[in-house]
Parts: C-alpha cells; sequence; structure tokens
C-alpha cells in the first residue's frame, strides 16, 4: 500500500536571517550565526550530499551576533579550535562545541561591537607525537589534521594512516583581537586559555564609528575602517597612526558618507576595502596609496574573502551578487632597453554569480576533510539516471553554469561559503568561481520542529505539535478524502491550544505523547509539562503537571510509547527517566562508551536526538557529533 502525500499551509516558517560566517582551525567547520541568536556548525564536505548540519546552539536572541571569529590558542582542546562571537551590545561571547553553551567572555564595553579580527600566528607550528585518542565527526573519530598553512591548496591523504595521526600543535599560547567600536575606537584584547579576555590597550579614538578591523600578515600593523570614510594604519605595538587613506578618492560619493564595511590584508601587503558605494578597493598596505578600485557592485559591499593562496579576492554585498578579482601579472618592457621587462601586477575583474535572492552578509573559506561515502551500484545508476535527465532538460534551453557539484568539490581543495538575508548558504569553487553554479548547502534552513501524532484518544483525532520560538502550537489535522489518486491534496488544521513560553525564552525542543494527552517543552532554564483535555464537542483546556524541580532543562525530549514515561536528555549530558503517572524521577542515565563508565561524572557530548522502539523496551540516543548510545529501558541499563 502506498502511502498518499498530503500538503498543509498552516505552518509559518521564517528562517532567521545569517550575519556571520567563521570557519574552524583546521578548515573542517563553518560556524554560521543568524539574526535570532542561534549558532550552526556545518561539517563541510565535498560529497553532493555529504554537508552535515553537526550542532546548533541557542544562544541569547535578545544579544544580535556582529561578527564571529575561530582560532586555536595554545594546545589545548580539540583541533577545530576556539570559537568567539563579537555582539551589538557590546559584549564578546565563546560558543562551547561541547556543552551548546554561549558564555560571556567580556562584558558590555558599552559600545557596540561592528567587528574583530585575531592576529595572525607568527610562530610556526610544530608536530606533535601521534595521539591514539579519537574523536570523531568532530569528537570519536576525528582524522582530521589541522593545517595553518594557507599556501597549500590541496592536501594529500595517503601520507596519513588511521593508526598514525599528526596533529600540529600551535607553540604560541596567547593571540591578540583587535575590536571595532562604535565610539571611534579600536580596543585589543588578548585571549588567554582562560574563560575571560584580558585588555590590552586602545588606539586613539577617531571621528565616527570604527566598523571594519584587520590585521597584517605579520601582525605588526592594524587597519580600521570607519564611518568617515578613511582607513587608517595603526602600529600594533606602539598604538600610533602610521598612515590615512582616504577612500572617496578611488570611489563614488564623498568621503564623509562612506562607510567602509570590509578589511582584508593580503600577504603581499595589499589591503582590500569595501564600502557602501559599492566599490572594492586595492591599496598599498605599506603606504596607502591606491593600487586599483572596481565599482561593480550595485549597493553596499558588506564581506571580502580571499582565497588560501591570495591570487583571487571574493566580495558581496546587497545586490546579491558575489564577485571575484583575480591578481593577474604581466611583464612588460621597460624603457632601459630593450632586454630590460618589469612584473607588472593587477587585480582585474573576473565575473559574479548572483545566487542569494536578497543581501549577502558574510563569507568565508573552508576545506572539504572528508569523502563522500560509496554508492551502492543501484544508488550510482539512478544517479547518473537523474544526472542525464536534468542533462537533458537543461539542452533544451540557454546553456547555463555546470550545475555538477561533484565535479568541483574534491577533498582538499578550498570552497568558498556565502550566506545571508535569504537565510540561505552556498558553496561555490574558489579555483573556478564562474564555471560552476553554487551549491545550496541547505535548501530548508531552520526547519520547523512539527511532530504528527495519529489516532489520539480524542475521538482518533489526529494531532499536528508544532514549535516555534517562543510558544508551541496544537493543531488537530482533518484529512480529506483523497479518493484514488496519488496525491491526498490539501488538509485542514485548526488550532486546539497555543502555550507560550515564559518571560518569551526561547524553546529548545518540545514532545507530544502518542495519546495526544500529553505535551511538554524545554527552554534554556527549565521544563514544563502540560495535559490536554476536552470538554464537551468544542472546549478545550490545557492544565500545567509539576515535573520534579531538580530536572534541568533540555537538548532532546520523548514520550514513550505508551506514554508512561517522559525521556530527557539534560544539558548536564545525562538522561532522565520520569515516570508520568507519580511524576517522580524513575532513573538517570549516563551515556558512555564502555559500561563500567556509567560510574563517574559525564565526559560525553551533550544528547540532542532520542528514538525509542515501537515496544517500549530500547531506548536510542544521540549526541551532537552524530554518536548512538543504544539503552534498554527494561533492565534499565
Amino acid at each position: 500500500m502506498l502511502l498518499k502525500p498530503y500538503r498543509t499551509r498552516s505552518i509559518d516558517w521564517k528562517p532567521s536571517p545569517v550575519v556571520a560566517l567563521a570557519t574552524s582551525a583546521d578548515n573542517s567547520q563553518v560556524a554560521a550565526a543568524r539574526e535570532d541568536g542561534s549558532l550552526e556548525i556545518w561539517l563541510v564536505s565535498p560529497g553532493s550530499v555529504g554537508w552535515h548540519h553537526q550542532l546548533t546552539i541557542h544562544g541569547d536572541s535578545t544579544c544580535r551576533v556582529s561578527s564571529l571569529v575561530w582560532c586555536c590558542v595554545g594546545s589545548k582542546g580539540m583541533s577545530s579550535g576556539r570559537l568567539f562571537s563579537s555582539n551589538i551590545d557590546g559584549s564578546v561571547s565563546e560558543w562551547d562545541l561541547f556543552d551548546l553553551k554561549q558564555k560571556i567572555v567580556l562584558e558590555s564595553i558599552g559600545v557596540s561591537i561592528w567587528q574583530m579580527a585575531v592576529a595572525p600566528i607568527n610562530k610556526l607550528p610544530v608536530l606533535e607525537e601521534p595521539i591514539s585518542q579519537h574523536f570523531g565527526n568532530g569528537y570519536l573519530n576525528d582524522k582530521y589534521e589541522y593545517n595553518d598553512s594557507d599556501d597549500v591548496e590541496s592536501y594529500d591523504n595517503e601520507d596519513f594512516s588511521d593508526s598514525e595521526q599528526f596533529h600540529l600543535k600551535l607553540v604560541m599560547e596567547d593571540r591578540r583581537v583587535a575590536i571595532a567600536c562604535d565610539d571611534g575606537s579600536v580596543r585589543i584584547y588578548t585571549i588567554s586559555v582562560m574563560d575571560k579576555l584580558i585588555y590590552h590597550k586602545s588606539l586613539p579614538r577617531v571621528s565616527g564609528r570604527a566598523l571594519s578591523v584587520t590585521w597584517s600578515h605579520d601582525s605588526n600593523r592594524i587597519y580600521s575602517g570607519s564611518s568617515d570614510g578613511l582607513i587608517r594604519c595603526w602600529d600594533a605595538d606602539l598604538g600610533h597612526e602610521i598612515f590615512r587613506s582616504t577612500v572617496a578618492l578611488g570611489g563614488l560619493g564623498s568621503g564623509s558618507q562612506i562607510c567602509i564595511w570590509s578589511l582584508l590584508s593580503l600577504r603581499c601587503g595589499t589591503v582590500v576595502s569595501a564600502d557602501s558605494t559599492g566599490s572594492v578597493q586595492f591599496w598599498n598596505g605599506d603606504n596607502g596609496t591606491l593600487l586599483q578600485a572596481h565599482s561593480n557592485h550595485k549597493g553596499d559591499v558588506n564581506a571580502l574573502a580571499a582565497a588560501p593562496n591570495h591570487d583571487r579576492v571574493f566580495s558581496a554585498g546587497s545586490d546579491g551578487q558575489v564577485i571575484l578579482y583575480k591578481l593577474s601579472k604581466e611583464m612588460l618592457q621597460s624603457g632601459n632597453g630593450e632586454s630590460s621587462f618589469e612584473m607588472m601586477k593587477k587585480w582585474v575583474y573576473v565575473g559574479y554569480v548572483r545566487a542569494h535572492t536578497h543581501d549577502v552578509r558574510a563569507l568565508t573559506m573552508a576545506v572539504p576533510i572528508s569523502c563522500e561515502g560509496s554508492l551502492s551500484d543501484e544508488a550510482k545508476d539512478l544517479q547518473d539516471e537523474k544526472g542525464k535527465k536534468a542533462k537533458r532538460i537543461r539542452s533544451r534551453g540557454k546553456k547555463p553554469l555546470d550545475f555538477s557539484y561533484r565535479k568541483w568539490a574534491h577533498f582538499g581543495v578550498p570552497m568558498l561559503i556565502s550566506a545571508g538575508d535569504d537565510a540561505k548558504l552556498f558553496a561555490y569553487s574558489a579555483k573556478e568561481f564562474t564555471r560552476f553554479s553554487p551549491h545550496d548547502i541547505c535548501p530548508a534552513p531552520q526547519r520547523v520542529s512539527v511532530q504528527m501524532v495519529l489516532n489520539t484518544w480524542f475521538n482518533q483525532t489526529s494531532f499536528l505539535l508544532v514549535q516555534s520560538s517562543y510558544w508551541l502550537d496544537v493543531l488537530c489535522v482533518c484529512v480529506p478524502d483523497g479518493g484514488s489518486g496519488s496525491y491526498g491534496g490539501l488538509v485542514t488544521t485548526n488550532l486546539v491550544a497555543r502555550v507560550k513560553s515564559k518571560a518569551s525564552r526561547k524553546i529548545i525542543c518540545s514532545a507530544m505523547s502518542n495519546s495526544g494527552e500529553l505535551f511538554s517543552y524545554s527552554d534554556h532554564i527549565r521544563l514544563s509539562l502540560f495535559a490536554l483535555s476536552r470538554k464537551g464537542q468544542s472546549k478545550w483546556t490545557i492544565n500545567k503537571r509539576q515535573l520534579p524541580l531538580d530536572l534541568p532543562s533540555a537538548h532532546s525530549m520523548v514520550f514513550t510509547s505508551d506514554g508512561a514515561r517522559l525521556l530527557i536528555a539534560g544539558h548536564d549530558r545525562r538522561i532522565y527517566i520520569v515516570d508520568l503517572e507519580t511524576l517522580k524521577l524513575m532513573h538517570t542515565f549516563v551515556p558512555c562508551r564502555e559500561e563500567h563508565d556509567t560510574e563517574g561524572s559525564p565526559d560525553e557530548p551533550p544528547i540532542t536526538k532520542m528514538y525509542t522502539s515501537s515496544d517500549g523496551q530500547w531506548l536510542a540516543a544521540i549526541n551532537c557529533f552524530g554518536d548512538i548510545y543504544i539503552f534498554n529501558l527494561e533492565i534499565q541499563r
């Protein structure tokens, strides 16, 4: 018997825009900060289906992120490094990817922070002894080798075996970070192994707002861009101004009206600026003279990024375009003699790609570190057939860009990532940018959490539990008679109940029992349990039931199939079993790799998804790195 698909328009889906991007220190992960305060971690993959949404951290929705930096500090922690964000309220947060928490490392300085930049590493990394510990998918099976050399465009993984893994350990313990502030100053802090940023110094305050900041490749200079249309070069150690450049000389409009949204410092000494007039300009980083100016954008240019070997620069802006500029080298004959030639370098406009429908806010570079899993012969044949069919369709009209993601996304080959107001993330080939069409990493960003409960106790009525950011909706589903066709038609729904979170706290997870009588949710502070009942034919009532007070907030929850127990994956990395008749705690599981490890405190990553078997005997729990734990609910092991 074939299942019939039905469609409904009752669910409001409004994904939040992406405001910042950052790549991990080992180039294996991409962090995307959204306007609603949440942060997503994506595992970079060359496979067409391999992009994996690894985890989501629900941060403070009132604290908007302005920029992200991901860096290695010391030799502690995983190879991906530590992730920090600057916030519009003037604070700086660190995102704990193990405990899934946002923690403040710098309290608000009283003015907004527009951007921050970490000083490059001056000291060469050294090889660490081979380690036998395995962290995978980021934790248990980590096969990633840290690469700090930007000159390398591809990696050869044949030199590394599964038994011998070499990780590069950074000698440098502390890193400096420069913060561009709304009051016109650039503040410098030190990132240490502690949980706080240490104040170092402030550069002299200038007129206008400091909107962008970057370091020279040797970390000796700091370049800042402000709302007065000036780029200033500072001595990072002495703190005095070396020179300033007026952006209006090479762009459009007057200097006092120009906002410099982004700066990029290249290894060759060139500084790239992006401003509110749509101009991308290349400057001599030693003396501030203008080298070239391009005005190809039709609005503000919001972001810049460079390929690992720094011979390609990408820009993105409010017109939805992502533009490539390439370093061109020509041998020109000098006037000294026929045999005398001079090397001429210039940045040329190559082309653009418009994949986004709205403003592009952020760009970053990433490198795939895992290979796409081998497909079965049947799957390969199906994929080939789909490819041929798509090719026949495309050949009827104008020849478009090549849509084959597998042709350019290979192990170790850099790719550009863009994101913006349309909530989408796209991946592009950094080497063959204009040849291949970008790959849509997340076609349906921030999918609404929906649970369908069939044949409930209420006259076999079917319910739909819809989790929004700040409330839960229980909808009654009315399925029409679809007849004998393959498509069922449009489903109508009626609102049964709406429960809003307390103090407008963001809801993290929710669940409903198979009977439809009980449903629960958790925000970042506490759990809530509700009982749904019906009086007469149309009146629904909701009663709150008291769960044990010592239960922590949850990352995930699920009811057993008989609705007798509620399973809660707490933020403390334990799994709690609550008896719903007595509302008392029955048992606590501690996820572990070995059974004898259950006695100590939990040291595994948090559980983010749980599933129970239909007979209520088994529980499958999945942590934020994809590792699966199986528990027997009968013998509680």
